[in-house]
C-alpha cells in the first residue's frame, strides 16, 4: 500500500477508489490564504486534492495568529503561501503545491491562466480585486466559489451557502453588487457563496498591529527582518474588524466541502 493509499484510507472507504482518482486529478487555485483560504487549502489537501495553487502576497503578521492556519509565533514574518505549502506537503508529500506570492489584480489576471483550473476559489478581501476576479472566473470553464465577509461574527450556526444574488445581510456582498450595477458589468454565470447574516460590532479599540513583536514595516524587529511587500491589514486597511478562528475556518471548510460535493456529484 502506497503512502497516499494509507493517508486517504478512510476517505476512500467513504467515496470509493474511482471517485478518489477523480479528486486527485482536479486542479484548484485559491486566491487569498488568510483566515478562510488557509483552512480551505488544508481541507482540500486532506481530502485528496493533489494539484493546488496558493495565491497571496502577504507575510504572516502576529495579528494573524488568532485565525489563520499557518500563523504561529514561529512563522511571523514568513511568506504565507510558502509556510502553508510546507505544511500541506507534510500532510501529503506527493501533492503538487504551487505557492505564488502575488496579489490578484486586473494587471496580472492573465498570468494565472484561470482556464487551466477545474476549481477557482475566491477568499480575498480587496473589493476592487474581488470584483475583477468574480467577473473573470465566471467566464471560465472551472467551477467558481466565493467567500463573503467573515468578520464580526460568532455564531457558527448562521453560516450559510447561497447563490451570489440571493446572499442577504452581508455588507461585502452588497458592496460587490453595487459595484457591478455602477459599472454595468455582471458575472457571466451564477456561483455559490459562503456567508453569514450575523453582523456584530467591534467592542475593542480600533488599531493596527500596534506591537513591537509584529514584522510589519512600521514595526521592524532587528536587522534582516523580513519586509512585507503588501501588508494591507497593518498599513492601508481603512477598517479592521474583529474575527474568530471558528468562523473563518467554517467558511473555508464549507468551500472545501462544496468542491468535494461537486466532484462527487
Amino acid at each position: 500500500m502506497g503512502i497516499e493509499d494509507s493517508i486517504f484510507n478512510r476517505l476512500t472507504l467513504l467515496l470509493g477508489t474511482e471517485t478518489m482518482d477523480v479528486v486527485a486529478r482536479q486542479r484548484v487555485i485559491i486566491f487569498g490564504v488568510g483566515g478562510v483560504g488557509s483552512w480551505c487549502a488544508e481541507s482540500l489537501v486532506r481530502s485528496g486534492i493533489r494539484h493546488l495553487t496558493l495565491v497571496d502576497s502577504d507575510c504572516v503578521c502576529i495579528t494573524n495568529i488568532n485565525r489563520q492556519l499557518q500563523a504561529t509565533t514561529r512563522t511571523v514574518g514568513k511568506v504565507k503561501v510558502e509556510v502553508l505549502k510546507e505544511r500541506l506537503l507534510d500532510i501529503n508529500p506527493k501533492a503538487e503545491i504551487d505557492a505564488v506570492q502575488e496579489i490578484y489584480s486586473a494587471d496580472n489576471a492573465a498570468s494565472f491562466q484561470l482556464d487551466t483550473y477545474d476549481y477557482i476559489i475566491d477568499a480575498i478581501d480587496s473589493l476592487k480585486d474581488k470584483v475583477h476576479l468574480i467577473l473573470q472566473a465566471t467566464q471560465c470553464k472551472g467551477k467558481f466559489f466565493s467567500a463573503m465577509g467573515a468578520a464580526l461574527k460568532m455564531d457558527p450556526t448562521k453560516v450559510q451557502v447561497a447563490e451570489f444574488w440571493q446572499v442577504q445581510g452581508c455588507p461585502l456582498a452588497r458592496a460587490i453588487r453595487k459595484r457591478f450595477k455602477r459599472d454595468g458589468t455582471f458575472p457571466k454565470r451564477k456561483f455559490l457563496c459562503v456567508y453569514s447574516k450575523e453582523l456584530l460590532s467591534n467592542k475593542g479599540p480600533a488599531s493596527a498591529c500596534g506591537t513591537s513583536a509584529c514584522m510589519c514595516p512600521k514595526f521592524p524587529v532587528g536587522e534582516g527582518s523580513p519586509k512585507l511587500a503588501n501588508h494591507e491589514w497593518c498599513s492601508s486597511k481603512a477598517q479592521i474588524n474583529g474575527t474568530t478562528a471558528h468562523i473563518t475556518a467554517i467558511f473555508g471548510f464549507t468551500i472545501a466541502g462544496l468542491v468535494m460535493q461537486d466532484i462527487c456529484q
